[in-house]
């Protein structure tokens, strides 16, 4: 397990640039205007009538700079929106021309009532919807060095189901484990937010080779965990845990165990 925890880290990292780089990287083919990506969404505004107001409203094939400009909606011209990807808004002209503009350049339309269009923070908003995130951290176990890694489903505003394979590797010996948790975060609409959770699991620690009398511990592991996520930017959140583990190593004994960690997780 400790190599495939090795292994497994790499990857993990690439995945996380992989998450930043989607949503601003452009592909070097062009699709066409009409082409939805993975992450497009329909928006609260979905059909809502907007009049250009600059000299032209510029409409890339898809939802990126890097995307060639294909048409240009001239001012007094009216436009639809129909989804959203990331910042980058899908419009309809009137004439049928579909295609993909910028947030910012969409907050100098006016509504049919007159009044200058305004949107939200669309990435925080994203933060607030997530349902899976992957993630990393590091820290000590009983002093000992610790890496884990973690997978979380959100079940709903405030509550959440997550899987944790974790690492520590000792002096004179080595211990592996894993653990189901399940989490309740009250103020799960902020941008700093604490979280509490309770779960259970399986521990297994294997002494060196070169002791006197080793034998491999396999024992229930159940832990308690407090700790808070902060939305840093984009798809990244900053997250720091205090977690307490009690090893079940029979009917009369336990062991316990205090771990404090800090790493980084993705959502999408």
């Amino acid at each position: 397990m400790t190599k495939s925890l090795l292994q497994a880290a790499p990857l993990l990292a690439a995945l996380c640039a992989g998450g930043a780089v989607l949503a601003q990287a452009a592909p070097t083919a062009a699709p066409s205007a009409a082409t939805v990506p993975a992450g497009g969404r329909p928006t609260a505004g979905s059909g809502e009538r907007l009049q250009v107001t600059d000299p032209y409203l510029e409409m890339h094939t898809g939802p990126g700079r890097g995307f060639p400009v294909f048409h240009v909606a001239v001012r007094t011209e009216w436009v639809s929106i129909e989804l959203r990807h990331t910042d980058w808004y899908q419009v309809r002209t009137e004439s049928g021309k579909l295609g993909w503009v910028h947030r910012r350049q969409l907050e100098t339309t006016l509504t049919e009532a007159g009044a200058q269009k305004t949107f939200r923070d669309l990435v925080l908003d994203d933060y607030l919807t997530r349902r899976v995130q992957l993630g990393a951290a590091w820290g000590r176990f009983k002093s000992e060095p610790m890496l884990k890694m973690w997978t979380s489903y959100r079940l709903s505003d405030t509550l959440t189901f997550e899987a944790t394979l974790g690492q520590v590797q000792g002096v004179f010996s080595g211990t592996d484990f894993w653990h189901l948790n399940l989490q309740s975060e009250p103020w799960s609409d902020r941008r700093l937010s604490p979280f509490f959770g309770i779960g259970f699991g399986q521990f297994k620690n294997i002494p060196n080779t070169s002791l006197v009398g080793n034998f491999t511990t396999n024992a229930k592991l159940g832990n308690a965990t407090v700790g808070a996520r902060f939305y840093l930017t984009d798809r990244f959140v900053l997250r720091a845990d205090y977690s307490f583990y009690t090893a079940f190593l029979s009917d009369t004994k336990s062991s316990e165990y205090r771990a404090i960690t800090a790493g980084l997780s993705f959502f999408f």
